[in-house]
């Protein structure tokens, strides 16, 4: 069973990845790119890494890819100018996974030769022993690793503070907007007077 799930979630990143790639339309490219994360995740999964999976999900399919979702659908985007970027740099495409795909040849070769020995832990570093990978994590964080978890988290709030400073604009006019404090202190007799006037008789403005 497990078997046939990793060559499932395998083959489903696989596609998903190729369709990221060649789909026409960047929204689809971005829901393809979604689907492959979550099979990535899927892989995670059954090599035990659950927080790993767990931390792609969050991140990168609950902020990243729906960010880049949003900038998509948001942007005037001019496909032919689009088109016309692919083909100007696919050269400089084709070079660089052309490399990656070397690198990727020559660390599987060493691999398989004996040159690259991979360390299995054996358990004895972990703070809880017998518990899984998320609880390891947070005990890790909350004791040996807790000063840089909050100053990470202090800079990641100043960032973010800082992106709603600069993006920010003041309102041109105040046109259209409500003042609510001044619709509570209204009175009756400043609120609009409905008059039924008689036939051929206007009304006093």
């Amino acid at each position: 069973m497990t078997v046939f799930a990793f060559y499932l979630f395998a083959a489903l990143m696989i596609a998903s990845g190729a369709f990221t790639i060649f789909a026409r339309n960047p929204v689809h490219s971005v829901l393809w790119l979604i689907l492959a994360f979550f099979n990535a995740a899927g892989l995670m999964i059954i090599v035990g890494a659950e927080f790993l999976a767990m931390l792609l999900v969050v991140v990168y399919v609950g902020a990243v890819a729906v960010l880049f979702l949003f900038v998509v659908m948001m942007l005037n985007i001019d496909f032919a100018e689009m088109r016309a970027g692919f083909m100007k740099n696919a050269p400089l495409g084709v070079a660089i996974a052309v490399i990656l795909l070397a690198e990727l040849v020559l660390g599987i070769g060493a691999y398989r030769a004996g040159a690259l020995d991979l360390g299995t832990p054996d358990g004895s570093a972990t703070p809880l022993v017998g518990e899984s990978n998320t609880e390891n994590v947070g005990a890790l964080l909350y004791s040996d690793y807790l000063f840089l978890f909050e100053v990470a988290g202090i800079i990641l709030l100043v960032a973010m503070i800082g992106a709603i400073v600069l993006t920010h604009r003041a309102p041109a006019s105040p046109r259209g907007q409500q003042d609510i404090s001044k619709q509570v202190r209204r009175r009756p007799e400043e609120a609009t007077e409905m008059k039924q006037p008689g036939v051929g008789q206007g009304v006093d403005l």
